[in-house]
């Protein structure tokens, strides 16, 4: 145990020990990660800006914009005109724009056309949505204006003023529960290059594996009475530790430095980053026991990093791929602790985050097992 904690020890001091390792496996991750967080981090919770001018001084227009506000959809503001609204909107103030024209209410009840104007720039969800809500209040307003000018009693425009004023209470309505129970938006981008970081890191370990091949040290370690299977552990609990730091270091920048909220308990996020780390290890591991050539711990990237992150869902969803594509997901580690975080931000219990733990730790022990036994440090380097 002795032996294994010092070989561990060493392998983290020549890692992060240094200015240059400490900028490389700490400082510029913590960096991009956070750059990523504040590009994809939007929840949704804030409401896009609608620019707004009423030029109607009837009912309709008024009951219009109340009906918007109530939806707490969006951020109305107002502005003095239709050009300026126009302008808003060119000026990318606002994701979308709306007119209420100055004889919507007079047409209404005259049982003509008159339609609310709606501006974008592009086409975007605030802008689909309120082109959807003006349709139908537009809808109830012409049968409304219908019935009101068809009534007696007072003016056309009176008895319509009082209908939308008891209209505008909502007696009747509807209560809308949101648990929240999926995972925010942007949480697998963010997770996808923290996987594919962590992972250039450990593969980056492989290259120190070699150098002690390659300069005799693993060698002169063998010749002494240490095993192989201690000089394997050891160089996995070194990289896995310095994993540990940079997973830590991290989450709580974006936690406590961003106020990031992942959406997942916090444990189960560490807790499933670490196991993607303990599969990295066993991959690092079996990759320096293959390689004999220090000048080909380059390819790492090219065969293993590059290739994983991709199929594993690092950077889209893996549900766009082709199916077999799908099936070949089952058996790269990127896949399974996505899947534990995207189950943890759903509220699932450990009833249903058992499999994707699970195959992380059988992944990790086979990899491990094959890399300690095909270490061989009794040979030198090519």
């Amino acid at each position: 145990m002795r032996n294994i904690w010092t070989i561990a020890v060493n392998l983290v001091r020549r890692m992060i020990g240094q200015r240059r390792g400490l900028m490389t496996y700490l400082i510029i991750p913590c960096i991009i990660i956070s750059v990523i967080i504040s590009l994809t981090g939007n929840d949704g919770s804030g409401k896009d800006a609608v620019l707004y001018s009423n030029l109607d001084t009837g009912p309709a227009g008024a009951h219009v914009i109340a009906e918007l506000e109530k939806t707490g959809d969006y951020r109305l503001v107002k502005q003095n005109g239709g050009q300026e609204v126009k302008q808003g909107i060119i000026d990318e103030k606002g994701q979308a724009g709306l007119i209420i024209p100055a004889d919507y209410t007079a047409k209404l009840l005259a049982g003509g056309q008159s339609q609310i104007q709606i501006y974008e720039l592009k086409a975007s969800e605030t802008s689909v949505t309120l082109k959807m809500k003006a349709s139908e209040l537009g809808d109830r307003l012409r049968v409304l204006a219908s019935a009101a000018s068809q009534a007696s009693g007072g003016t056309a425009e009176v008895r319509l003023a009082s209908v939308l004023e008891q209209a505008g209470k909502h007696q009747v309505g509807s209560v809308r529960t949101d648990y929240n129970l999926y995972p925010r938006t942007g949480m697998d981008t963010v997770t996808g290059f923290m996987l594919m970081f962590l992972m250039a890191m450990v593969t980056s370990s492989v290259s120190f594996i070699m150098d002690d091949r390659k300069q005799r040290t693993m060698m002169r370690m063998y010749s002494a009475p240490v095993r192989s299977y201690e000089i394997a552990i050891g160089n996995f609990l070194g990289s896995l530790t310095v994993g540990i730091i940079q997973v830590a270091a991290v989450l709580a920048i974006a936690r406590f430095g961003l106020g990031y909220n992942f959406g997942v308990p916090m444990s189960i996020y560490f807790l499933a980053l670490a196991g993607f780390m303990l599969v990295s290890m066993g991959l690092a591991s079996t990759a320096a026991g293959l390689i004999r050539n220090p000048n080909n711990t380059g390819m790492l990237n090219a065969l293993i990093l590059t290739p994983t992150c991709m199929l594993g869902g690092c950077f889209w969803p893996i549900s766009i791929m082709p199916d077999y594509m799908q099936k070949a997901a089952n058996f790269v580690p990127q896949k399974w602790a996505i899947e534990a975080a995207e189950l943890a931000a759903t509220g699932s219990g450990w009833s249903e985050l058992w499999l994707p733990f699970a195959v992380l730790g059988l992944m990790a022990a086979v990899l491990l097992a094959i890399g300690s036994a095909i270490l061989r440090p009794s040979e030198a380097a090519i």
